[in-house]
């Protein structure tokens, strides 16, 4: 099936664009946004994918508010013209890649946005995750990663919280494509899951860090990076200059310590050490000020996870209350913190995603859901 875009040079292979790869069910194409304020009140963050092998596409945005995160969901059926980047009500336009992105929200029960990202940093290639078990994929995708600000408005039930001006509310844009959860609905025995997973872009006046971490049972790293990069105005970089790879300072080594609060797999506080080539280092403290369900873009959501079925479109609106979230609820355990980041005498904001399930012996979790001591 031949679609317009193979008239341009950017085939990988032999097959027109159109065709997947892979025939795995895991194969997928996701866009991912967040932002909030420099006071800590706002957080808003949204996801878009792609799923060819099963045939949809969704998008789900979500805001806090007053400690209430409210969720837009839609799903459609994935067309063969995946450049038709809207479901339903939510639509994610590439105004220039690498440098900007539209959000429009078209009054999703009662919830509507239009919102613009503009980048501040060059574009961090985070190394390709590979992971497999038994010899299945589980895992293999790439990630890209940006620094942006945002400008717009969001209108929460006839509220209308505007994002000020440029630079007043700041975040992370990522890219992801591969292969993840490629052995699910698989025949084969049971196995008891274990994942572990810390994700932290950083944002200080001058630069930007960032680090991922995943780890087996026995805290032994099979997935770990950091970079460093600088942090430039908003509009005063071309396409060539966001992706120049020189722009991205690759550490010689990152370690992590996380204090998890007490009967949760959520953290208290993080310490992440950084080593430059030159022999220097970044230790940076994590702090929590805020806390963001995964759950409500569809990550280990029970009804609306990453491409489910739900027909030819369909739409809902739900909320949680973070107050009352049991933390070691299997579908709220992946979350995301804003934090306060102190390095030395420079503070910043980063964004410390974290999923653990399953034993993680440097944490002292044994079973699937246990809580810290």
């Amino acid at each position: 099936m031949i679609h317009p875009y193979d008239d341009l040079p950017l085939h990988q292979s032999s097959a027109p664009l159109l065709h997947p790869t892979s025939d795995s069910a895991g194969l997928y194409d996701r866009y991912f946004f967040n932002g909030f304020d420099r006071d800590g009140q706002l957080f808003f963050a949204l996801a878009l994918g792609v799923y060819p092998n099963r045939q949809v596409m969704d998008a789900s945005f979500s805001v806090v508010v007053d400690g209430v995160q409210h969720n837009c969901r839609s799903s459609r059926r994935c067309s063969t013209d995946r450049t038709v980047t809207s479901v339903g009500s939510i639509d994610v336009q590439v105004v220039e890649p690498m440098l900007q992105h539209q959000i429009t929200v078209n009054d999703h029960h009662g919830i509507s946005a239009d919102l613009t990202m503009r980048v501040v940093s060059a574009v961090i290639e985070e190394p390709t995750f590979v992971r497999r078990v038994e010899g299945r994929v589980v895992m293999d995708y790439t990630r890209i990663t940006q620094f942006v600000e945002w400008s717009g408005w969001i209108d929460l039930d006839g509220e209308r919280i505007e994002l000020g001006d440029l630079g007043d509310v700041q975040g992370c844009r990522d890219r992801s494509w591969g292969i993840r959860g490629g052995s699910r609905g698989l025949p084969g025995p049971a196995t008891p899951p274990q994942f572990f997973w810390t994700w932290a872009p950083t944002l200080f006046d001058d630069m930007c860090t960032h680090l991922a971490v995943n780890d087996d049972a026995e805290g032994r790293a099979w997935h770990k990076s950091a970079a460093v990069t600088g942090r430039f105005a908003a509009g005063s970089r071309t396409i060539d200059e966001v992706t120049d790879a020189a722009q991205i300072h690759r550490p010689e080594s990152v370690s992590t310590e996380i204090v998890w609060q007490s009967g949760t797999r959520w953290a208290e506080s993080m310490t992440a050490t950084i080593t430059t080539a030159d022999g220097g280092e970044i230790v940076a403290v994590y702090e929590p000020v805020q806390r963001f369900q995964m759950s409500g873009l569809g990550y280990l959501h029970p009804q609306w996870g990453h491409g489910d079925w739900h027909g030819e479109l369909d739409e809902a609106r739900d909320e949680i209350a973070l107050a009352d979230v049991n933390p070691l609820d299997p579908t709220m355990v992946h979350v995301q913190q804003l934090c306060r980041v102190t390095s030395g005498d420079t503070a910043g904001w980063g964004v410390l995603e974290q999923l653990v399930l399953g034993p993680h012996a440097p944490s002292g979790f044994t079973g699937v859901l246990d809580g810290a001591s």
